[in-house]
């Protein structure tokens, strides 16, 4: 069957779903990803033909898209700070956002010479840690996660980048132990269950909840037990990275001024949204 044709058939199919920008985007990543080509190929060779084995995986995947599978648990991975990270349902979809949490915390301790310890709280595939770690060679990191299954993603995605991020199994809100830490980052639920109704399918009915959702009566509830934790155990002028509910920075930054957090930082994230916050304590 002629490629071309399978792309008119994803468009005839999705494109009431996705929008047609979106439809040939998941198309050249799938052709990209499963049979090694490149989305200008259609352009060089439009008359060019694939097998009848291609031609099941490709409407395989039109399968999975049709019922709102995300596309990256589709192929199995999800690219972040210019890496493939494993993907699957027991852990949240790297976002955008995330990624420029990450760039903060590397921006401000890329020149430091002290060797850094720093630790991930809630680390879901480990996109986190791992990317800190592979861009500060000065830095020991943690990370922590209630889950099993997503710190086995996590403990994969730490083999595949040859990092040596150490995780853990623990509970965000009974968290007992007395180590102490340069840098506590995190990425915790925090849409509340009044904003589901603003998402979408394939996030709502294929990521964990357990990673997204908090409920309305007690949003803050992670940050507050992170906040507690992190003021107890950063080393003095520790710092605090947190992304948050763009709906509540103002009363994050109370909890981090009520734990005696100074020289907070609120920043927007790329859609001028209220995305993502800093503190250090001492």
């Amino acid at each position: 069957m002629l490629l071309r044709e399978i792309k008119n058939i994803f468009h005839l199919e999705l494109d009431v779903l996705y929008g047609k920008d979106e439809v040939s985007s998941f198309f050249y990543l799938l052709i990209e990803h499963y049979f090694n080509l490149e989305r200008f190929i259609l352009a060089i060779q439009p008359e060019l033909v694939i097998d009848k084995e291609q031609e099941t995986i490709i409407f395989n995947a039109l399968s999975e898209l049709k019922l709102e599978r995300p596309i990256q648990h589709i192929i199995g991975s999800s690219y972040f700070m210019e890496m493939d990270f494993k993907v699957n349902s027991h852990v949240l979809i790297p976002r955008p956002e995330t990624e420029e949490l990450v760039r903060w915390v590397l921006e401000d301790n890329e020149k430091t010479e002290q060797v850094l310890t720093i630790l991930d709280m809630g680390t879901g595939s480990g996109c986190i840690p791992i990317s800190i770690a592979k861009n500060l060679s000065n830095a020991n990191v943690y990370g922590l996660d209630i889950s099993l299954d997503a710190l086995e993603v996590a403990q994969e995605n730490n083999k595949i980048h040859c990092t040596q991020v150490v995780f853990f199994q623990a509970d965000i809100l009974n968290l007992d132990y007395e180590c102490t830490y340069d840098i506590i980052v995190s990425n915790p639920p925090y849409v509340r269950e009044l904003e589901k109704a603003e998402m979408q399918n394939n996030v709502i009915n294929h990521e964990p909840s357990i990673a997204l959702f908090v409920p309305d009566e007690d949003p803050l509830k992670f940050y507050r037990a992170i906040v507690i934790f992190a003021a107890k155990h950063l080393n003095d002028k520790g710092s605090l990275y947190l992304e948050i509910n763009q709906f509540l920075g103002k009363e994050m930054i109370a909890l981090l001024k009520e734990y005696e957090f100074h020289t907070i930082k609120l920043k927007q994230d790329m859609y001028g949204n209220d995305r993502m916050l800093k503190g250090i304590i001492r």
